[in-house]
């Protein structure tokens, strides 16, 4: 490989055309960054949702846009196995390749917490009234939505183990919501015998 390839295109290009081989033409490749950044900005917000898109009038009486609020986050806390257990929050989320996508719902920020007898799931609300909260369970899944003009929340937390919904009871304060949900009765993976009538 020649000494040329070792170097990216634009780096060889700036070179070879510049009497200054170190300053000739940066302003050239800069003019060019900020160009492919004014095109991906541009890209991202023609796909921002139009909730998160606002005008506002300034005193001289133009206009201008205002995007958001985006929030991304994360927590991080040590499982029971010892390993570190990684949970992303916000409405934006992150894309392996491109720019990261604003989700119309924003997730919110939850810990589940497993005892002898009880999942406990805590998830961060704030801002909604506690009739906006709506919840749907399942064994081994709890659905948690807030959908009022203002706030959108939605997340579909995964179990650890099976429970028994029909005897959950929640909680909402202070922006913190907490459902308790007891665990099932595990079956008896040996079955159970049948009379014969």
């Amino acid at each position: 490989m020649s000494d040329s390839e070792d170097f990216p295109e634009w780096f060889r290009k700036r070179h070879s055309h510049s009497r200054d081989p170190f300053f000739g033409d940066i302003d050239a490749m800069f003019r060019e960054m900020e160009r492919m950044m004014d095109e991906e900005m541009k890209n991202f917000t023609e796909r921002i949702p139009k909730e998160y898109v606002k005008e506002r009038k300034l005193p001289d009486g133009s206009t201008v846009k205002e995007l958001g609020p985006f929030v991304y986050g994360y927590s991080m806390k040590i499982g029971p196995d010892g390993k570190p257990e990684i949970q992303e929050f916000g409405n934006l989320k992150k894309g392996l390749r491109g720019p990261p996508q604003v989700k119309e719902e924003r997730e919110p920020l939850i810990d589940i917490v497993e005892t002898n007898g009880v999942v406990r799931v805590v998830a961060e609300l704030p801002g909604v009234e506690k009739t906006d909260i709506k919840l749907h369970g399942t064994e081994d899944s709890l659905e948690i939505s807030v959908d009022t003009p203002q706030y959108k929340y939605y997340k579909e937390v995964q179990l650890p183990v099976k429970v028994s919904v029909r005897e959950a009871t929640s909680t909402y304060k202070n922006g913190v919501l907490e459902v308790v949900l007891p665990k099932a009765e595990p079956s008896n993976p040996k079955g159970e015998p049948i009379n014969i009538g």
